[in-house]
């Protein structure tokens, strides 16, 4: 008996110790947080659920290690600085700023996603209810990072994105809007990688610009520009 209940115990412990589940509701000034996560199937907010930061400035850095994790975070507030590193599989990202209108826009934005592993969906919206005055935006997809899906939409009047994938199969979804002039819509692209679907469209008065670079086969991309 003393066996038997030794062993559920243990599988009890192994599969609680594959989850770390973390929800955030903050609101104040400011918030500095630092979250890292190793193992699978860990959240920070889920798909019913999101964290939610309010405040004046947020500075969000979260590193995920391992496979089928999740981060959905919103945050609203007028400045929002991060990095957000994942190494691993099947992992989902749905990050917001800006997204409801009774906050402050989110007006200055820089962030930095990085990841390595295969099967990732990552969706990022800044300047949801009102356009982000300053974006800088960096997605990079480490060497062997294939079958991702990237969706990124920057609401900004200067919106810089920056994207390198390097892998197969990835397919990105880019929308940048909002009023240029002066040194607005800038989008800078680099991929290497064996196919690639990227809709790209930028809009606004002046200042669009596009700097591309796309190797591999059978790259469909689609750009449209208006003023």
């Amino acid at each position: 008996m003393k066996t038997i209940i030794s062993f559920i115990l243990f599988i009890l412990m192994t599969n609680l110790s594959w989850s770390n589940d973390i929800y955030v509701t903050q609101s104040g000034a400011s918030l500095d947080l630092d979250i890292t996560q190793d193992g699978e199937n860990n959240t920070v907010g889920n798909s019913t659920t999101a964290s939610a930061s309010t405040g004046a400035t947020t500075i969000l850095n979260i590193d995920q290690i391992g496979n089928s994790n999740v981060i959905k975070y919103q945050i609203n507030g007028a400045t929002y600085t991060g990095v957000i590193n994942l190494v691993g599989n099947s992992n989902d990202v749905d990050l917001n700023c800006d997204s409801t209108g009774g906050n402050s826009s989110c007006g200055s934005a820089n962030a930095v996603i990085n990841f390595t592993g295969n099967s990732n969906d990552i969706d990022l919206d800044i300047g949801q209810t009102s356009a982000a005055t300053s974006a800088d935006v960096d997605i990079v997809g480490q060497s062997g990072s294939d079958s991702n899906v990237v969706a990124a939409t920057v609401d900004g009047t200067s919106a810089v994105l920056t994207i390198t994938v390097n892998g197969d199969t990835n397919n990105y979804l880019i929308d940048i809007d909002g009023n240029g002039d002066v040194n607005g819509h800038t989008l800078i692209h680099s991929h290497t990688g064996g196919i690639a679907d990227v809709d790209i469209v930028q809009s606004g008065t002046n200042d669009n610009m596009i700097t591309l670079t796309t190797s591999g086969d059978n790259a469909d991309i689609d750009i449209s520009q208006t003023d």
